[in-house]
């Protein structure tokens, strides 16, 4: 029992460090943040696309955001899935109040059934754009731009070898459920990941219209599950990279039920695995650590019974070593986005200091959870989005088998719960 203690002792502290240099590499990233895009960079004429479906709650605030933007010619164009959601409602109002002329809603009519209904929106809505656009710029509800956010989001797509241009998310919950704090770690881990694989994330993401073309984006997007994971692999095929803007860390502040944040996570999985580029590798990753950790617990409580202490003080020193690895590489990721975000004068202290027994136990939640995901995510062939089933069948074989429009009863503002 000794020799096996010994050696998960070691695989687990292997696994911290190879975690470590990858988070380091992140960190220096978002550290070399520039906020001053230069007053001579290109601003080409822009669409912002935002398609809805249900009452956000964070989708006012988006709106907001979105018409105040310190960029000299762009408009919006807003996909709303039909005239009887309720987002549709918050959308009239708020162009209502701004007078904005730059803003075009239209219902979803082009609804494919070989895509999700967000690629159809995608589509639908650069469609309708003549060519004096250059880019298309693509936000979710979720997300609230900043003043500069365009600019920054944009300005990185002058580089003739960038295709696209791509920020994050990064959770700051206003309420530590389980939930919320579960998805929060999870992401943190997530965001590593996309930023070495060069995943884009949708609700920040810029690409040239040029590009679109030239790569055959609009044909992809007709038979894909979603619009961002598979862009990787495409604009590589075509001869450009996906930029990331360290300064687009995009705060989200909403809410969900541990069950919401399950569906999530298994629903992020499930992109990764129809279009990740090293998917297997995500596999044999998120099932290692889960099995060094139970191999690790269940020698434990062996070497408890036999009264085994040297086995058991290797395997209590493998799994503290990791935790508090993981723990420690999570605060300082998390300081490096506080940085970021608070330079944009966004609040950062979400994460009080009497919550940090519960954090520690969400990070054990967080790893159960995970694997699960992981599970679900393999074997899923049906899965339901916003009340939308769609069947898998292979990544570009997507097909929608049950829809009808989305009619619950809900004032945004009144809560922060994730749809």
């Amino acid at each position: 029992m000794n020799v096996w203690a010994v050696w998960l002792f070691w695989i687990l502290l292997g696994l911290a460090v190879g975690q470590a240099l990858l988070v380091w590499r992140f960190v220096l990233a978002l550290r070399q943040a520039r906020w001053d895009v230069p007053p001579e960079t290109p601003c080409p004429k822009t669409a912002v696309v935002l398609c809805l479906r249900g009452p956000d709650p964070f989708l006012p605030a988006c709106l907001e955001a979105i018409l105040q933007q310190d960029y000299p010619e762009y408009d919006v164009r807003v996909v709303v899935d039909s005239p009887q959601d309720p987002a549709w409602k918050t959308v009239a109002e708020a162009v209502a109040r701004h007078g904005a002329a730059n803003v075009q809603v239209r219902p979803l009519t082009a609804r494919r059934e070989t895509c999700s209904l967000k690629c159809s929106a995608v589509l639908q809505a650069v469609s309708e754009l003549d060519a004096s656009y250059e880019a298309v710029a693509l936000v979710d509800a979720d997300t609230v731009p900043h003043r500069t956010w365009l600019r920054e989001l944009v300005a990185p797509l002058a580089d003739p070898r960038v295709g696209a241009c791509t920020g994050n998310r990064w959770y700051m919950p206003a309420v530590l459920s389980w939930g919320s704090l579960v998805r929060w770690l999870w992401n943190v881990a997530a965001s590593v990941q996309m930023f070495w694989y060069r995943i884009p994330w949708g609700g920040t993401l810029a690409v040239k219209l040029s590009v679109f073309r030239e790569a055959g984006l609009a044909d992809r997007w007709s038979r894909a599950f979603c619009e961002d994971t598979m862009l990787y692999g495409q604009l590589r095929r075509a001869g450009y990279r996906v930029a990331f803007a360290p300064t687009l860390m995009m705060v989200n502040r909403e809410n969900v039920s541990l069950h919401g944040c399950y569906r999530w996570v298994a629903r992020q999985l499930l992109t990764a695995r129809l279009y990740h580029p090293a998917w297997w590798l995500v596999v044999g990753h998120g099932i290692g650590i889960a099995a060094a950790q139970l191999a690790c617990l269940g020698l434990l409580g062996a070497a408890c019974v036999l009264g085994d202490r040297l086995a058991a003080a290797w395997l209590i020193a493998a799994l503290s070593l990791y935790w508090l690895a993981m723990a420690g590489l999570t605060a300082t990721l998390e300081r490096s986005v506080r940085r970021i975000t608070a330079a944009r004068g966004e609040p950062t202290d979400w994460l009080r200091r009497s919550a940090l027994f519960r954090v520690a136990a969400a990070l054990l939640l967080t790893q159960g959870l995970y694997t699960g995901a992981l599970l679900a995510a393999l074997a899923a062939r049906v899965v339901q989005w916003r009340g939308v089933r769609y069947r898998i069948d292979a990544p570009w074989r997507i097909r929608l088998i049950e829809y009808q429009p989305y009619l619950e009863e809900r004032e945004p503002v009144q809560t922060a719960e994730s749809l």
